[in-house]
Order: C-alpha cells, then sequence, then structure tokens
C-alpha cells in the first residue's frame, strides 16, 4: 500500500534531516544530492536579483558554499527551503552591494501611482518573462521590487536593510511597476500586432 501525502512528508523530511546530517559530515554524495533538490528553485531567485544568468550563477554557487559552510547553524525549525533561500537572497544582496554603492532612486515621473501596475497584470505573465522584465529594472529598483514582492518584506525593513528611507522604498517600488507596466503593455501591442498579421 502506497503511504499518504502526510506519511509521504515525513518521509521526506526524514530523508531530508538525514541529507543535511550526511552533508554536514562531509559527504559530497549527499552534498551533490542536496544541490540538485534545491538548485532550480534557488536560481530563480538568483535570477531575480541578477543583471544576467552568469551573474545568477555566480551567486547560486556562492550561495551554496554558504549553505555547506553553514549547515550546522541550521536548527530544524521552520521551513529548510526557507533557510536556503534566505542565503540566497542574502548572497545576491552582498554581491550587489559589493559591486557597486546602492544609491536611492527618486521618481522617474510625476505622474507614476496612475501607472502603477497592479499584481493581477504581473501575475498573467510567465515566470520566464517576468524575470527577465524585472532583470531590465535599475538596480535599486530591481532590489525593492524583488524584497517587496517576492521576499514579502514591508517598506520599513526594506529601508532599514538597504539603507534607504522608507519614502524612497515606496517610490522606488511604485516606480518599479510603472517601468514594469509599460513593458508588460509594449509586450501585449506585440503580440497583438502578430494576431492581426495571422
Amino acid at each position: 500500500m502506497a503511504p499518504s501525502m502526510e506519511e509521504s512528508r515525513y518521509i521526506f523530511l526524514d530523508n531530508l534531516n538525514q541529507l543535511i546530517e550526511d552533508c554536514i559530515s562531509g559527504n559530497r554524495i549527499a552534498q551533490n544530492r542536496l544541490y540538485n533538490l534545491f538548485a532550480p528553485k534557488m536560481f530563480l531567485v538568483c535570477l531575480r536579483y541578477a543583471a544576467s544568468r552568469d551573474e545568477a550563477e555566480e551567486a547560486l554557487q556562492e550561495g551554496f558554499i554558504r549553505i555547506y559552510t553553514h549547515l550546522s547553524q541550521y536548527r530544524h525549525t521552520g521551513s529548510f527551503e526557507g533557510w536556503v533561500r534566505r542565503i540566497m537572497v542574502n548572497v545576491s544582496l552582498q554581491r550587489y552591494r559589493d559591486k557597486t554603492r546602492l544609491y536611492p532612486v527618486v521618481n522617474l515621473e510625476e505622474q507614476h501611482s496612475t501607472h502603477a501596475a497592479n499584481n493581477e497584470t504581473l501575475s498573467r505573465l510567465g515566470v520566464k518573462d517576468l524575470i527577465n522584465l524585472v532583470q531590465k529594472l535599475p538596480p535599486a529598483y530591481r532590489l525593492v521590487f524583488n524584497l517587496y514582492v517576492f521576499e514579502g518584506m514591508k517598506h520599513r525593513e526594506i529601508a532599514e536593510l538597504l539603507g534607504i528611507s522608507e519614502g524612497t522604498s515606496k517610490s522606488n517600488l511604485s516606480d518599479a511597476r510603472t517601468i514594469l507596466q509599460k513593458e508588460i503593455m509594449k509586450l501585449n501591442q506585440v503580440f497583438d500586432q502578430k494576431l492581426n498579421f495571422l
């Protein structure tokens, strides 16, 4: 008889805990298994913060080095995937800080609120399309957008993390949404033109 969904979850957690222990003891096969288990999702996380696939791959590798180095600090409380994700986000932010000083960016336009992209419009995009659009945002906008939309952080937290004011965080998010809205409209026009051509 096949295990129930709940039993499968416990089997997975037991296996994951054993895998973590094996990685801590330096087992290369276990480390490779852990990488293969989490790398695809974490690559998408890194890709949102990076300007290119190469940068995302570098952040992913650096993130996994940190994971293996600090794995013994994981306390088995909360989601392991969430712990891994936080490391990837921190690595991505640190790489950005190391490369360039974070200058706050202010409004591109006065009417930014009238063109703000709503979540429904963004949710209709495919993951690949959304990542491509987010990568095109100016770096400060990209960081605030990712932290607010994907990491669920509040503007106060973002401001503290990036060393900017809450107002700048709100403004950068609004401007990022404005830019994304315009890019989405361009994509829609291209799609409509292709349909009319057929």
